[in-house]
């Protein structure tokens, strides 16, 4: 398949990773921003194929991983009063604070999985008589076919329809972690999916004030050992800006069809990340044109709040400071039949990786 094959091919792949190795002559710490570069890394066995002087860092880039434990349980307060709750299958599974939403679903929840939230839609018109909420999840990525939704709904005058908003985005996140005084960082791979949608104008700033190279890279292994090539470049030549590893799907300006989308029906606004907190200017909410649907306020949701399980490290190793296998609980309390945190569930999620992947191995 072209564009994808070709990104694929061993020998290639093994011509870069000879190249990381005679470039590299100090140890880097690099970050990986998405969950897909995680298990594309952790998969192929690249991990154990780089240099030891390469450590490669797991981000926080996964969407089901970061959503707050708060967001679930408000989820399963509308099932359990009669609300149709909509979502994607990565959630499903996720533990609140006292149940999955599966759970909440087998005691009787209308809950559907769904692949679009456009689904939703149709589903909140050939019932109009119930009330339908779409967990609207994710990055950047997802945003513009949930903003979609919600202008669908109101050309078609659906007061029945809202979503349950838990948008994050990706800068804000990368200067956190820097900000972090725990933080290790010397470089990024950029989250290629986001990177498609918003472009990269907006990391140039990032790269500039905290002197650091960012990658944006794809998701094949070829993709992955050419962007942490293009970054240990960088730092042996201390120099830092943004590159484009990605560019058979990425463009500098992002895609501007949906970017006015997005800026159509959301704003900027602060947004709690699970294991992480509260990060100003870190996610997205609906305007005051589009108030009417947002659930948390149509149904007087937003003032649930709970505490994280303590036996999960979740937020540590979506910082980048721990691994998963460094979890006392990994493998054993928590697997992904009886998951702890999210990131043993999702299949974006670290752990999971490490968990299906590696044989439980100790990798870099």
């Amino acid at each position: 398949m072209k564009y994808l094959t070709e990104y694929r091919n061993l020998e290639a792949t093994k011509s870069y990773l000879k190249l990381i190795e005679t470039t590299i002559t100090k140890k880097w710490n690099i970050m990986e921003i998405c969950g897909g570069q995680t298990h594309g890394l952790v998969k192929n066995g690249i991990l154990e194929l780089l240099p030891d002087k390469v450590q490669m860092i797991h981000g926080p880039g996964c969407p089901v991983c970061v959503t707050p434990l708060n967001l679930i349980d408000k989820a399963i307060e509308l099932l359990e009063n009669g609300v149709i709750v909509c979502s994607f299958g990565d959630m499903i599974r996720v533990p609140g604070s006292k149940k999955s939403l599966l759970e909440a679903k087998a005691n009787g929840g209308d809950l559907r999985i769904l692949y679009s939230p456009i689904e939703a839609v149709k589903i909140a018109r050939n019932n109009p008589d119930k009330e339908v909420v779409f967990f609207a999840v994710g990055f950047e990525t997802t945003a513009p076919a949930n903003a979609l939704s919600v202008l669908h709904a109101q050309k078609e005058g659906l007061k029945n329809y809202s979503i349950l908003v838990s948008h994050v985005l990706v800068p804000p996140a990368m200067e956190a972690i820097l900000d972090d005084k725990f933080c290790t960082i010397n470089a990024f791979l950029g989250a290629g999916h986001v990177c498609a949608i918003m472009g990269y104008k907006e990391y140039y700033p990032l790269a500039e004030k905290y002197k650091i190279p960012i990658v944006i890279t794809g998701f094949e292994p070829l993709d992955l050992v050419q962007g942490i090539y293009m970054a240990v470049k960088q730092l042996e030549e201390g120099i830092h800006t943004v590159e484009n590893q990605y560019s058979r799907a990425v463009k500098e300006e992002g895609n501007l069809a949906a970017l006015k989308v997005i800026n159509q029906v959301f704003e900027v606004g602060n947004r709690e990340w699970r294991g992480i907190g509260e990060i100003p200017n870190s996610g997205y909410v609906l305007t005051s044109e589009f108030k009417n649907f947002d659930a948390e306020l149509k149904f007087g949701i937003s003032n649930i709040k709970v505490p994280e399980n303590p036996d999960c490290i979740a937020g540590q190793i979506l910082r980048g400071i721990k691994k998963p296998y460094q979890c006392s609980q990994f493998g054993k309390t928590c697997n992904p039949s009886n998951p702890l945190g999210a990131p043993m569930v999702s299949s974006e999620g670290a752990c999971a990786a490490y968990y299906h992947f590696s044989n439980n191995a100790i990798l870099k």
